[in-house]
C-alpha cells in the first residue's frame, strides 16, 4: 500500500504567524456564548477549538486527497477495499480506538455489456466514453464501462421519443399530442426541472416504455453556463453523469434485506420481491452522443421549455429514430466495507456523535466524495493527536467511512440497521459531509434543533476567501438570492432582505447518508458542504485536476470544512447539556402546518389537534430552555452533573418520539412523521399527510393528521419531562 506523505502542519510564511496567533488568541478569549456551556467550560472549549484550527493543514489534506483520487474506486472494486484498509490503518495510526471494518454482502450487479445503437434512419453507435484531454493525463486512463446502477438487463428495440425530464407531466404532454408511449424508448434530460434518475426510471416503467436513455444537456451543466473542462468548471460535451436508479425512496440500503443488516445468515427476499429494484433498462449518455439521436427524431417541435442548448430544434418523435438498447448485468452479491473508529470520551465514553462520509465513487470521485474523505482523515489526524496529548472530548466521537452510498445509501444504512438500538440509546447527532468542497459557498441542512449550534460554529470559523466568518458569507449569499428573487419577481418592497436570516434550512429530502439516521432511527442530523459551479458530477472529469483548478484551489475549503466539522463534533461531545433548540424546532413545525393548511387541496382538514400538539411542544421547549439556563448558572456540583446527565438522556429521546413505528403509509421504512423524501428526492414535510392529500385520499390524510399530532405530543411530553428534571435541580418554578 502506498501511504501518502502527511505534513504535520501547513507551513506559513513568517509574516503570517503573528496574525494567526492573534486570531487564535481572539478565538480562545471571545465572550460570544456557546449553547450548552457555562462560562468556564466554554472557555475550555474555545481553547480546544483554537488548537484544532491551528493544526489543520492544507498540505496534509491535499496529500490525502491526491491518494484517494489516484484511481477509480467504485463500490465493489478492489481499489475501494484498498482505500477501506488505508482509512483503517490511518485511524489506528492517529490514535483512534476500536477501529473496525464491517463487511456487508449486498446486491451489487455490475455490467457485462452495455450498448446503444441508432438503427434508423441512419446508423450511429454512441461511444459511451468520455474524451481524454491533454492537460489532464488522468483522463487517458481506462475508467471502466459506463452504466447506471440497478438497470434491468435486456435487449430491446423501439421508436425513440424525447420526453424532456421524464417526469409525469412530460409524458402527459406527449400523450396529449396523441403519442402512444407503450413499447417506446425515451430519451430524457437530467434537469428540466431536476428529478432523481430513479424517479425517471419509475415513471418510464409505469408508462410502459421499454428503455430509457438519460443525458446531461449543456443547458444545465455545459457551455451556456461558462467555460467547460479543462478550461473551466462546467461539463464538456462528452461528460457522462453516472448514477444508480434504485427506488430508495421506498427504502434505503441493500435491496434484498429491507429494514435489517446484510449480515451472514440474514434472510433475503428475492429480487422480484424488492420494491427498490427497477424493472426497466436504462443507460446514461453524454450530450455529444445524444445529439445524433435528437437529430434523428421527427414529429412535432417540442415545447419551448423543452428546448435545450444543442444546435438543433428538439422534436418529440416518435421515430423515425429507431434505437436498440442492450444491458447485461451480472446480478451478483458483493462485499462492501464500512470503516469505523472512535476517539473515546474521557467522561461519558458510551455517548457519542457520529461523523460520516462515503468513500465509494463512480470514477475518481474528487468533489464527490473524496474531498469529504480527505477532510475526514485530516480531522481524525488532528483530533487523534489532541487525544494522545490528553485533550480528549468528554463524550466519544465516532468516525465512519461508508461504502456503496452511490448505490441506495447502502453502507450507512446497513450499519445503522445493525446498530439501531445502540445508536438510539447513545448517539447525540449525526454530522454528514458527502463532498466537503466543490466551491466556496457554504450550504447546510439540518433538523431545526441543530440550527443554533450550527450557526454558532459558523460564526466562529473564518471563510478563507473572505474577510469575515463563514456564517456572514452564507448570510450575504442568502440575502443576495432573496434580493434577486424579489427583483426578478417584480417586488417593490426590499425590507424583507434586511430581516435576520435563520440558517440552516430545515427541509430535508434524501440522497445522502443522513437518511437512515433521520428517517429510520430518529436522530438529529446536519448535512453540509461548500459548493460552487460544478458541471462534472459523477463523470470522469470530477478528478484532482478539476478540483485543484476550479473546485478548491489550494485546498482552502476542504481544510475549512475540517474546522467546521470538528468544532461541531467537539461542541456536541463537550457541551454540559446537548445544544438542541426544541423551541425553534417546534416553531419550524408550526410553519410546516401553516404551509400544509395553505394548500387548496387541504381545505377542510381538521388540524386543531395538530396545532395544539405543536403549541404544547413549544410551551415545553420554553420551559426546558429556562430551566437549563438556571441549571447552567448553578454551582458545578456532582448533583448538578447528575441532573444534566439525566436531562441529556431525555433530550436524546425527543427526536425518536417523532417516529411512527408503522412508518408512513406505503413506505414503512420511512418512520419520521415530519420528514421524508419525495420520489424525486426533494424534501417533503409532514409526509404521511402530504402524500395522502396528493393522492386525493382525504380520509387517510385525516388519520395521518392524528398520527402526526400524537407523535408531536409525545415529543412535547419528553421535552416537558426533561424540563421537570432540570427544574428539580434548581428548585425554582418557571
Amino acid at each position: 500500500m502506498i501511504v501518502p506523505p502527511v505534513a504535520p502542519c501547513r507551513r506559513l510564511p513568517p509574516a503570517a504567524v503573528p496574525g494567526m496567533l492573534l486570531c487564535l488568541a481572539l478565538a480562545a478569549c471571545t465572550t460570544e456564548p456557546l449553547r450548552g456551556f457555562s462560562a468556564g467550560p466554554a472557555a475550555d472549549e474555545r481553547a480546544l477549538e483554537a488548537a484544532l484550527a491551528s493544526r489543520l493543514s492544507r498540505d496534509s489534506t491535499a496529500a490525502f486527497f491526491r491518494y484517494l483520487t489516484a484511481e477509480p474506486h467504485p463500490a465493489g472494486s478492489e481499489r475501494n477495499k484498498v482505500l477501506a484498509d488505508f482509512l483503517a490503518e490511518r485511524f489506528r495510526a492517529y490514535g483512534l480506538e476500536e477501529v473496525r471494518l464491517h463487511r456487508y454482502d449486498v446486491l451489487l450487479p455490475l455490467p457485462r455489456e452495455v450498448r446503444v445503437e441508432l438503427l434508423a434512419p441512419t446508423r450511429f453507435v454512441p461511444t459511451l466514453r468520455e474524451d481524454p484531454v491533454p492537460e489532464d493525463p488522468q483522463t487517458a486512463l481506462d475508467v471502466g464501462p459506463t452504466y447506471l446502477g440497478m438497470s434491468a438487463s435486456g435487449d430491446v428495440t423501439g421508436e425513440l421519443v424525447y420526453a424532456a425530464s421524464g417526469n409525469p407531466a412530460d409524458y402527459d404532454s406527449l400523450e396529449a399530442r396523441g403519442i402512444d408511449l407503450r413499447g417506446k424508448i425515451a430519451l430524457v434530460r437530467y434537469s428540466v426541472p431536476y428529478s432523481y434518475r430513479g424517479f425517471k426510471a419509475l415513471t418510464a416503467e409505469r408508462r410502459g416504455l421499454k428503455a430509457m436513455l438519460i443525458y446531461s444537456d449543456p443547458a444545465e451543466d455545459g457551455a451556456p453556463k461558462g467555460a467547460t473542462f479543462p478550461q473551466g468548471p462546467w461539463g464538456p460535451p462528452s461528460h457522462i453523469q453516472r448514477g444508480a436508479l434504485s427506488y430508495d425512496f421506498m427504502y434505503a440500503g441493500d435491496p434484498l434485506t429491507p429494514g435489517y443488516a446484510s449480515l451472514p445468515g440474514a434472510p433475503r427476499i428475492r429480487p422480484d420481491q424488492s420494491e427498490q429494484i427497477p424493472r426497466i433498462i436504462a443507460v446514461p449518455l453524454s450530450a455529444r452522443d445524444a445529439e445524433p439521436l435528437l437529430r434523428a427524431l421527427g414529429g412535432s417541435d417540442a415545447p419551448a421549455s423543452w428546448q435545450g442548448a444543442l444546435p438543433l430544434t428538439y422534436r418529440t418523435g416518435p421515430g423515425p429514430a429507431l434505437v436498440r438498447v442492450k444491458v447485461d448485468m451480472d446480478d451478483a452479491t458483493r462485499p462492501i466495507w464500512v470503516v469505523e473508529g472512535r476517539i473515546r470520551g474521557s467522561e461519558s465514553p458510551d455517548e457519542y456523535v457520529v461523523l460520516g462520509n462515503h468513500r465509494d465513487a463512480w470514477v475518481f470521485g474528487a468533489a464527490d466524495p473524496s474531498s469529504g474523505t480527505a477532510t475526514q482523515l485530516e480531522l481524525a489526524r488532528v483530533l487523534g493527536g489532541l487525544a494522545k496529548e490528553g485533550r480528549r472530548p468528554k463524550r466519544s466521537i465516532v468516525f465512519a467511512s461508508w461504502d456503496a452510498e452511490e448505490w441506495h445509501l447502502t453502507g450507512s444504512t446497513e450499519w445503522g440497521e445493525q446498530f439501531a438500538r445502540e445508536l438510539q440509546q447513545h448517539a447525540i447527532a449525526y454530522l454528514n459531509v458527502d463532498g466537503s468542497a466543490s466551491g466556496p459557498s457554504f450550504e447546510a441542512g439540518a433538523v431545526a434543533s441543530m440550527n443554533a449550534m450550527v450557526a454558532e460554529v459558523l460564526r466562529d470559523v473564518r471563510d478563507p476567501g473572505a474577510g469575515h466568518s463563514v456564517l456572514r458569507s452564507w448570510q450575504l449569499a442568502v440575502q443576495g438570492e432573496a434580493r434577486e428573487a424579489m427583483i426578478g419577481g417584480g417586488a417593490q418592497r426590499t425590507s424583507a432582505v434586511r430581516q435576520p436570516i435563520d440558517l440552516p434550512g430545515n427541509a430535508l429530502g434524501s440522497g445522502s447518508d443522513y437518511t437512515v439516521f433521520l428517517n429510520f432511527l430518529g436522530l438529529p442530523v446536519v448535512e453540509m458542504t461548500f459548493k460552487g459551479p460544478y458541471g462534472v458530477y459523477h463523470s470522469m472529469y470530477d478528478n484532482a485536476y478539476w478540483t485543484e483548478h476550479f473546485g478548491d484551489p489550494g485546498y482552502r475549503y476542504m481544510t475549512a470544512m475540517g474546522d467546521v466539522w470538528g468544532r461541531m463534533a467537539l461542541r456536541l461531545a463537550n457541551a454540559e447539556h446537548h445544544p438542541h433548540d426544541f423551541g425553534l424546532y417546534a416553531a419550524r413545525v408550526a410553519g410546516f402546518v401553516d404551509t400544509l393548511a395553505a394548500q387548496p387541496a387541504a381545505r377542510g382538514l381538521a388540524l386543531d389537534t395538530l396545532r395544539a400538539a405543536v403549541a404544547q411542544w413549544r410551551a415545553a421547549a420554553d420551559s426546558l430552555e429556562s430551566a437549563l439556563g438556571r441549571l447552567l448558572a448553578a454551582a458545578p456540583t456532582a448533583g448538578r452533573r447528575a441532573t444534566l446527565d439525566a436531562v441529556n438522556r431525555g433530550m436524546r429521546r425527543v427526536e425518536q418520539r417523532l417516529l411512527a413505528p408503522e412508518g408512513i403509509p406505503g413506505r414503512p421504512w420511512f418512520k419520521h412523521v415530519l420528514y421524508a423524501p419525495r420520489y424525486t428526492y426533494a424534501a417533503m414535510t409532514l409526509p404521511g399527510i402530504q402524500e395522502a392529500i396528493d393522492r386525493g385520499d382525504r380520509a387517510l390524510a385525516q388519520r395521518q393528521v392524528q398520527v402526526v399530532a400524537e407523535r408531536i405530543a409525545a415529543a412535547a411530553e419528553e421535552t416537558a419531562a426533561a424540563a421537570a428534571l432540570a427544574r428539580g435541580r434548581t428548585g425554582a418554578p418557571d
